[in-house]
């Protein structure tokens, strides 16, 4: 049926007048500035071109908010909690209002463009980066991803889904050709793609830096330029991943159009040069040079065209809509003897994680927000004076961090005679700086050295351990000695090795707490001239305090749990565990934490155990305690949000977006490229449909999660294009149920998944009243991918349709023919 709808008309209409202008500017370039806009300009933006009244466009990651060109404290942003939290919330309406606020930050900041979001698969729990991607199934992923498409663009921000295709590790990232059937991969790693081109029509894709089945993905024509533009119809720009393009003919050829950073990239005078030498035709140039400047029109910065958006959305309050994600990702996954919503009395409050909280990944998903509320914050101000108490009780690890808490830091840039040629505060003892990104009056070929100098109050008495993260001659100096003074080296050729490696102990210095002292950390700049506009100058001053005895520490908290009516333990994962550039050796937390929680659970029957991790962690005594809940990498807000779940003020309304289970019984857990090649030998079978299909029984199954009211499912009735369930909230207050819907083939198939999710929604409640929900049934659902004939097909057929509250907790069914 074809409908008539005057907006839409509207919308083709501009959509033509922008293709107009774009046509126009084209036609006036000559080959060189085409090849430069292709290029880059530097680490974060394209060049302007004047001449055809285009200003520069400017990129910016964002999965969690929205950094900006400069990578530093002084410059904060709002932190929203982690991509995998926010698919917790299993609310596509709440993922949109997160990208209208990270749309309106970007706004803020000058950015056109987020290098966001980060749609590839937990293929295995051992990623290292999956805090930053949004599930195990691809059906959820890209829900969640359109709605966060769908909300930036609202706000007239391009994104670029990334990381096209099978970027599911970080093990030599760099190199890895992973070897992945045609069928895995339309039905898995390319599906929540494919969902959001289709849902959200992104402006923007971002090619990964692994090859796809002999061929890097910056040159993959057949999944680019035939797949993603042809059969999906994506007409966006590609961008390369951070200098992931390798060839000039092979990336024009296969569908890239920007390789960044600039400006001395695999295009620029080398593509102008391979079009003058007739390897590459300028037609095809023209083709990425369209679809830049379709971007540009898009987002308002090529002149003559309109953009999208000229009515922006209503303001967001960011530090509310982080606290509110926060609190409806937390997945309740244990609650015994109704231990939360927290009775009255004293609360024990323990653990290193309650007062230095961790409340984002690491790598390039880091932000610098301009405040953050640690659990110990959050339920200070929550319960009433005298009713929490708090022990450390155990560290997450031993490895140095960022200078943070007690330091007072000032980088001073030195000329080659000495000469102080620019300052910058440094509030959290970090430089990450470009060439286009340094103090007023600094330039890169000025610059000799870099000197972070200020004072050290340290909180605590005893030594203290001074480190360095990154490459290069230093000087530390600590009160006045001078500790190190060389050329610190790492065992890797990683060119982001400065952001992603641990920091190196260097000094170690007896402080007291509460007394001042003088510390400097200088770095000699190597470089000049044009490698100095292309590298970044990154290197940190780390630190650690002291580390009492961890049986003293235990015995402490023991203590402090006997004496409270509740004990409350927040454990985490650390950066060194869990963050870019690496994968995961093992499930479990670090350091003495699982000794920390045994021991509290003997002492108090009521413990209740915050576990903040991004992905899954080994959760061995979790049937000693009462209660569970998962916390990701909440944002900023993350102690107040907790308070208001753990006091009752709010119910947690996460549900798990993976499956949660010991390393030994998980049935993909290869990472490790062999010789180069990591074969996805498991096909369609990863996450919930793998544990199934090895019968394998994980801690916490995919979709689970406890809210602090009960739910019957009274009915469900399906015509094979929808399904309409039925509840009722059967509890004694008011709660959000997130309603599942999976199908299962009633005649069982080797080939396929046992069931697989197809629908969910998100429905509200008051105590003894029912709600209704009605979903569509995808087409897609009940197809597969045909490798022989190369193309989808409906398997026929007898479904049950199911619907309840986990992959393995499903209440009412009903028979469907396809």
């Amino acid at each position: 049926m074809n409908c008539y709808h005057p907006g839409g008309a509207v919308v083709a209409q501009a959509e033509r007048t922008r293709e107009t202008v774009v046509e126009a500017a084209l036609a006036r370039l000559d080959l060189s500035a085409k090849t430069r806009l292709l290029a880059g300009q530097d680490r974060w933006s394209l060049p302007a071109l004047p001449e055809i009244g285009l200003t520069s466009l400017v990129m910016s990651d964002g999965p969690i908010g929205v950094r900006g060109v400069r990578w530093a404290a002084d410059d904060p942003s709002i932190a929203l909690p982690s991509p995998t939290a926010l698919a917790a919330t299993w609310d596509q309406d709440l993922a949109r209002r997160a990208g209208v606020l990270l749309a309106q930050e970007a706004r803020r900041k000058g950015v056109h463009v987020l290098l966001a979001p980060t749609v590839n698969l937990h293929r295995s729990p051992l990623g290292g980066r999956h805090f930053e991607a949004y599930s195990e199934d691809p059906y959820l992923t890209g829900v969640i991803g359109s709605g966060y498409v769908n909300g930036v663009q609202s706000g007239g921000v391009g994104t670029t889904v990334k990381h096209f295709v099978a970027n599911d590790a970080e093990t030599d990232r760099f190199t890895v050709n992973n070897l992945i059937s045609a069928r895995a991969l339309r039905e898995l790693y390319l599906a929540p793609f494919e969902i959001i081109v289709e849902q959200a029509r992104p402006w923007g894709i971002m090619t990964a830096y692994n090859a796809v089945n002999g061929t890097t993905m910056t040159e993959h024509h057949h999944l680019v330029n035939e797949i993603l533009r042809g059969e999906w119809g994506f007409d966006g720009v590609n961008v390369s991943d951070w200098t992931a393009a390798r060839s000039t003919e092979g990336a024009i050829m296969g569908g890239l159009d920007v390789a960044m950073p600039g400006p001395v990239t695999v295009y620029g005078e080398a593509l102008a040069q391979a079009v003058r030498d007739g390897w590459v035709e300028e037609a095809t140039v023209d083709d990425a040079v369209r679809n830049v400047l379709r971007l540009a029109a898009r987002v308002g910065v090529l002149e003559g065209a309109e953009p999208v958006v000229t009515e922006l959305p209503d303001v967001i309050d960011g530090e509310d809509l982080a606290r509110e994600i926060a609190r409806r990702s937390f997945v309740l996954v244990r609650n015994e003897r109704e231990a939360l919503p927290l009775k009255p009395g004293t609360v024990a409050l323990i653990g290193a994680a309650a007062r230095d909280a961790r409340v984002l990944g690491g790598g390039s998903a880091t932000v610098f927000p301009s405040r953050i509320v640690s659990p110990l914050d959050g339920l200070t101000a929550a319960l009433p004076e005298g009713a929490l108490s708090y022990a450390v009780g155990a560290h997450p690890g031993t490895e140095l961090v960022i200078a943070g808490q007690g330091f007072e830091l000032r980088a001073v840039c030195r000329g080659a005679d000495g000469t102080v040629i620019g300052t910058r505060d440094v509030p959290d003892g970090q430089i990450h700086w470009n060439g286009s990104d340094l103090p007023k009056g600094v330039t890169p070929e000025r610059i000799q050295t870099i000197e972070l100098t200020g004072t050290f109050t340290p909180r605590d008495t005893g030594p203290h351990t001074f480190g360095i993260k990154g490459v290069g001659p230093f000087r530390l100096g600590i009160d006045g000695t001078t500790y190190y003074d060389g050329v610190q080296r790492l065992d890797n050729d990683d060119p982001f090795s400065g952001i992603f490696d641990a920091p190196v102990p260097r000094a170690e210095a007896e402080l007291t707490a509460g007394e001042p002292v003088e510390v400097s950390l200088t770095h000699e700049v190597a470089v000049s001239g044009d490698e100095a506009l292309m590298r970044d100058i990154t290197f940190a001053l780390a630190h650690l305090g002291p580390r009492r005895d961890p049986d003293e520490l235990i015995t402490e908290a023991v203590e402090a749990a006997r004496a409270a009516d509740t004990a409350v333990v927040v454990v985490a994962t650390t950066e060194r565990v869990e963050s870019e550039g690496f994968d995961r050796a093992d499930l479990r937390l670090p350091g003495r934490q699982d000794d920390l929680v045994r021991a509290v659970a003997a002492a108090n029957p009521r413990t209740v155990v915050i576990v903040n991790s991004g992905s899954p962690v080994e959760l061995p005594w979790r049937e000693e305690v009462a209660a569970v809940l998962l916390s990701w990498f909440p944002g900023q807000e993350a102690g107040a949000a907790l308070a208001d779940v753990l006091t009752g003020a709010e119910e947690p309304g996460g549900r798990l977006p993976t499956t949660w289970g010991s390393l030994d019984a998980a049935p993909v857990t290869q990472v490790v490229p062999e010789d180069g090649e990591l074969p996805y030998s498991e096909g369609v079978f990863i996450g919930y449909r793998a544990w199934e299909k090895q019968s394998r029984t994980p801690a916490y199954p995919f979709g689970h999660g406890l809210g602090y009211t009960d739910w019957t499912y009274e009915s469900l009735a399906s015509d094979g294009t929808t399904a309409t369930v039925r509840l009722r909230n059967t509890g004694e207050r008011a709660g959000r149920e997130v309603v599942q819907v999976y199908l299962s083939p009633s005649e069982p198939d080797e080939g396929r998944p046992a069931r697989w999710l197809a629908a969910f929604a998100v429905v509200e409640a008051g105590p003894g009243e029912s709600a209704e929900v009605t979903v569509g049934l995808p087409r897609r659902a009940f197809e597969t991918w045909d490798e022989e004939a190369g193309a989808w097909a409906v398997v026929r057929g007898a479904y049950r349709v199911e619907a309840g509250r986990s992959s393995t907790d499903r209440r009412v069914a009903a028979m469907i023919d396809v």
